[in-house]
């Protein structure tokens, strides 16, 4: 019921948006006498806003279609080169451009698309052979393609650095830092020759329990029958994932805009005025932000449970207790991976002190292949896009890969 309700309120919204951007035209129009008024760039400003928050989205494009290198501009294409029922392993083929440091971007399956890390990947994309997990909305897997849950992220992970084979490095951003880390003391383990060289953990949740977030409380204080039966749903008849038990997007960007309504309530008073100022540069600079974030895609259920369940209430990583398919995941395997953890002072999902827990667990590593950089000022989202990623962040991860990429 919540499903469908949903989708009757999308329709509705849907048509309710086309018909404020056409009346937004009507009052910016020549032809309309209200367009000369102070009246009218007000309220086609405040039906522009509505439109905009009102419209449908689907799945954002990555978008890129050249980058720097060297100094010369070259033209980057998309390629799909791994295909799996819950995610492909997309790659961003710079023309002309051989070798390269191979990086495998590892998006998170948090309710949004791996297109959130854009900033990510175009601040990389001109010194790096550039990888990243493109992760599909599970309400469009068929249910015959089975379930999707933990072991199985870990083990795509596995096999998108087999895929890109031995010498790549890994970039997990927030939520995947928990499955790369046990990927990598699995792979040490086994002494898989496509083991990465570095990983790098930006805002990742492997001890929940260091300055707990409003999101780590609310994971916390209810029991798994709660998730269960509150927030799982099946997907209706008319999609091609009809009778999968999902965690729709929709209730995940609900719970993430409640936690900075204020916030975004502001944003979006902001638009209004660049609008009625006629600054569309930077009206457009906050719409874009607001397509992205609001383009939300559903997770299997059997994933979410178990990640609350290991990651958020049990602590399994941390406490040495994780397992993967009836395998313990050692944290003292790795002995040559060396580690970045990236934290932001302002962070609200992530706490300090949750991702640097990594180097504190990873006995195994010498203090040499262990690094912690904390950045001042910036929240989740700005660790891994925005301008103080791309000034400040992005050359401190780049300088740990090249300092690392020969394998002792």
């Amino acid at each position: 019921m919540l499903y469908n309700a949903y989708e009757m309120q999308r329709t509705l919204l849907a048509g309710a948006s086309s018909l404020a951007n056409m009346g937004a035209e009507w009052m910016q129009n020549p032809a309309n006498p209200l367009s000369y008024t102070a009246f009218g760039p007000v309220m086609a400003s405040g039906l522009d806003v509505f439109a905009h928050a009102a419209a449908p989205r689907g799945k954002p494009a990555f978008g890129f279609t050249s980058t720097i290198v060297d100094g010369k501009t070259v033209p980057v294409s998309e390629e799909i080169v791994l295909r799996k029922p819950f995610g492909q392993l997309k790659h961003f083929a710079r023309k002309g451009v051989k070798g390269g440091r191979k990086l495998l971007i590892v998006a998170p399956m948090s309710g949004h698309y791996a297109t959130l890390l854009r900033g990510t990947v175009e601040r990389m994309l001109p010194d790096h052979d550039v990888y990243i997990t493109d992760w599909r909305d599970a309400k469009m897997v068929p249910l015959s393609e089975g379930l999707f849950d933990l072991d199985d992220y870990v083990d795509y992970i596995v096999e998108f650095l087999e895929h890109i084979g031995p010498g790549a490095h890994m970039l997990a951003v927030c939520q995947p830092s928990v499955p790369c880390y046990a990927a990598a003391c699995l792979m040490s383990e086994d002494d898989n020759p496509a083991r990465p060289r570095t990983l790098t953990m930006m805002g990742g949740p492997i001890d929940t329990r260091k300055a707990p977030t409003e999101v780590n409380t609310v994971a916390t204080q209810r029991p798994h029958s709660w998730f269960e039966q509150n927030v799982i749903v099946t997907v209706p008849f008319y999609y091609p994932g009809a009778g999968r038990r999902v965690y729709p997007g929709f209730l995940q960007l609900t719970g993430f805009m409640a936690m900075n309504l204020g916030n975004h309530l502001i944003s979006h008073w902001t638009m209004f005025k660049h609008l009625v100022d006629g600054d569309g540069d930077s009206a457009d600079a906050t719409k874009a932000f607001y397509d992205e974030y609001r383009s939300v895609c559903d997770m299997d259920a059997e994933f979410y449970l178990q990640t609350i369940d290991v990651v958020f209430q049990d602590h399994a990583l941390p406490d040495g207790r994780m397992m993967h398919r009836g395998r313990k995941v050692d944290p003292a395997a790795m002995k040559d991976i060396a580690v970045l953890a990236v934290e932001g002072e302002r962070d609200d999902i992530s706490g300090i002190g949750q991702t640097k827990a990594a180097l504190t667990i990873s006995t195994g590593l010498p203090d040499a292949l262990k690094k912690y950089y904390m950045a001042e000022g910036v929240g989740h989202y700005g660790i891994f896009n925005g301008r103080r990623w791309r000034e400040i962040i992005a050359p401190v991860v780049i300088d740990w890969m090249a300092a690392h990429d020969d394998r002792a």
